[in-house]
């Protein structure tokens, strides 16, 4: 199966009048199912907005974008996440001392100088060379 045909299954389960269209109460439902919780509409509203859904609900190409848009929010948390585990020293960037600290915890016998070769290192410098 390819990531298209998958997400079209998830549509047309959440699509339950099958107009080709989700709903804000569509996207409650199908969305607390998913998560086992009550999901306040003005929530899912808002969401469907933020989108631009054609007249306040969700076509197929919305609720790809959205479901894309959410994989990369988890993408960029795990990011920030693991830069967290290596920038220890308060600076905002991954320096050559972190960066030494860390390596030498997971086994790496590094030193200071072979870490400056990187330099420091920030968030969004980071985020451009991964993603």
């Amino acid at each position: 199966m390819t990531k298209s045909s998958d997400y079209k299954r998830v549509f047309d389960h959440f699509d339950t009048d099958r107009n080709g269209m989700i709903s804000p109460s569509e996207l409650q439902r199908g969305v607390g199912l998913i998560w086992n919780e009550e999901i306040l509409l003005d929530e899912v509203e808002v969401v469907v907005e933020s989108t631009r859904g054609y007249n306040g609900q969700l076509g197929f190409e919305d609720f790809v974008s959205l479901m894309e848009s959410e994989k990369e929010d988890e993408k960029l948390e795990d990011l920030r996440k693991a830069f967290r585990m290596y920038e220890m020293d308060g600076s905002d960037c991954i320096t050559p001392k972190s960066l030494n600290r860390m390596l030498n915890r997971l086994g790496e016998s590094t030193s200071v100088d072979e870490c400056a070769q990187a330099g420091p290192i920030s968030f969004n410098a980071l985020g451009e060379i991964i993603i």
